[in-house]
């Protein structure tokens, strides 16, 4: 009777589960870390990889690392390459999904609290990390791949929204980076605009019905670029700050935010657009600069814009337009701009003058509704679990939450709304939404023009600020803001 380390023939033959102790070690610390994550993201997936563990440490069937066997040093410093940069996208892609991101401020909307130029660390663990959507993707690239200008991610297989437990829940005033809820369906060659607004600017600029816009959209791919699909957690980032809860209703009123009927106190650096009108001498850009605006963010109004007409502004003796400007500032800030001596007039950038609307179309996107960008509401946020009788009216503020984001078909004829087919006299929510606005109020594309927040499109939480850099400045001339290196971003 032959011993399990002999063969039939008596000779001997390697037995494959003598690894050392060290190396069931490692295989018993790798494999408790696999079960562990696994039970934490709810995800029996991840136990795949224990058969690769065990083999990796202690049967060895698979050649692991063969390439250290070769004579060739260039194969095995490509190799070696390889094999680092593999382990490296691994790494990167499992961290950003369920740890932290990277994410860098592209426009003044939360100006002063967050900078253009920040870098962010974004929490994921904060609000706890979704799994994503997409799981067969590319690290660190959105929806695109750089270069290649192709999708960055496969589109099956999808998975359903789910979220592992986290640190707490999204807080007022809570800075949020969240997937952009009107980006599902996005025209390539206007991909920073809001597809349905621009359909909602066709359609009422044409004086025809939304589908009709949307197949003028469609049908013109060589003025607005193919139309695609994305799924939520593909959808660009967008950082805000949370200003309404589930189950809250909102309301502004000249600019002044009310929860559940009491006014909530702005965040400090909030700031609204003002005109300034100077005595007749232009401002330097240095003193623009030293009272706390950006270059872009600096404009001088044209002597034949519109606006000149709409505002009693002042003339000169020759009848000529003294300097006026429009950027956005701090209440702080316009009080010392008012104390200057070369300046004559101040007063805040109205939403509507003389029937002409300077804060843009509002959400919802229908000609009944007319609230504006400082005058807004009364709006009922959504709340998991809650029921509303659906009416002819709210039909009009929650049609697109219960079609786009809960995904039900739903129809409306005449006033009553038709969900999967049935009349449907009230609606159950089945996620929590949540109302986001930018700090700069006058320069921020949030809520107000869009609408809710799903909770399924929550991302994370900014931390700190790990790098910043001043785009109106000069690498020799304070192009590196030192002092907002690991600033709290919250």
């Amino acid at each position: 009777m032959s011993t399990p380390s002999e063969n039939n023939n008596g000779e001997n033959k390697p037995n494959r589960l003598s690894a050392p102790r060290s190396k069931w070690m490692r295989f018993g610390l790798w494999g408790f870390i696999t079960i562990l994550f696994a039970l934490w993201t709810r995800s029996l997936w991840w136990l795949v990889a224990l058969p690769f563990f065990f083999d990796m440490y202690v049967t060895r069937f698979l050649p692991w690392g063969f390439w250290k066997k070769s004579n060739n040093n260039t194969f095995k410093t490509i190799m070696d390459w390889v094999d680092a940069i593999v382990f490296a996208l691994v790494a990167v892609y499992i961290i950003n999904i369920y740890f932290f991101q990277n994410y860098q401020i592209p426009s003044s909307s939360l100006e002063k609290s967050l900078l253009v130029g920040d870098f962010l660390f974004v929490s994921k663990m904060s609000y706890g990390p979704r799994v994503p959507n997409t799981p067969l993707s590319f690290p660190l690239a959105q929806h695109t791949l750089p270069l290649f200008n192709t999708k960055s991610y496969l589109d099956k297989p999808q998975w359903d929204y789910k979220r592992v437990a986290g640190f707490g829940k999204v807080k007022r005033n809570d800075i949020v980076v969240f997937n952009f809820p009107a980006g599902d369906t996005v025209a390539l060659k206007y991909q920073q605009t809001d597809y349905y607004g621009m359909r909602y600017s066709i359609a009422k600029s044409n004086n025809v019905p939304e589908y009709i816009a949307g197949q003028y959209i469609s049908n013109h791919p060589e003025e607005f670029g193919k139309l695609v699909y994305r799924p939520v957690d593909r959808r660009e980032n967008y950082v805000k700050r949370c200003i309404g809860l589930p189950g809250e209703t909102l309301k502004i009123v000249n600019n002044q935010v009310y929860i559940d009927g009491k006014p909530v106190a702005d965040q400090p650096g909030v700031q609204y657009n003002y005109f300034v009108q100077t005595k007749g001498e232009y401002i330097s850009k240095e003193t623009i600069r030293k009272w706390g605006i950006s270059i872009e963010d600096d404009s001088l109004l044209p002597e034949d814009n519109y606006l000149t007409q709409l505002f009693p502004f002042k003339r000169n003796a020759n009848g000529k337009l003294n300097p006026v400007y429009i950027f956005p500032a701090t209440k702080e800030m316009i009080q010392k701009i008012k104390n200057s001596p070369a300046i004559d007039t101040v007063f805040m950038e109205p939403d509507a003058v003389k029937g002409t609307s300077l804060g843009g179309s509002s959400y919802p996107l229908n000609d009944r509704i007319t609230w504006t960008r400082d005058n807004y509401g009364p709006l009922w946020i959504p709340a998991k679990g809650a029921t509303i009788k659906l009416t002819e009216n709210n039909l009009i503020l929650y049609e697109r939450v219960i079609r786009n984001y809960e995904r039900q078909q739903i129809e409306v004829k005449d006033g009553a709304a038709f969900i999967n087919g049935k009349l449907a006299e009230t609606y159950t929510f089945k996620l929590d939404y949540y109302w986001m606005m930018g700090d700069n109020r006058h320069n921020s594309a949030d809520s107000r023009a869009w609408g809710f927040v799903p909770e399924d499109h929550i991302v994370g939480k900014p931390i700190c600020v790990w790098l910043s850099l001043d785009k109106d400045r000069s690498i020799f001339s304070g192009k590196i803001r030192w002092n907002r290196f690991f600033k709290r971003a919250y």
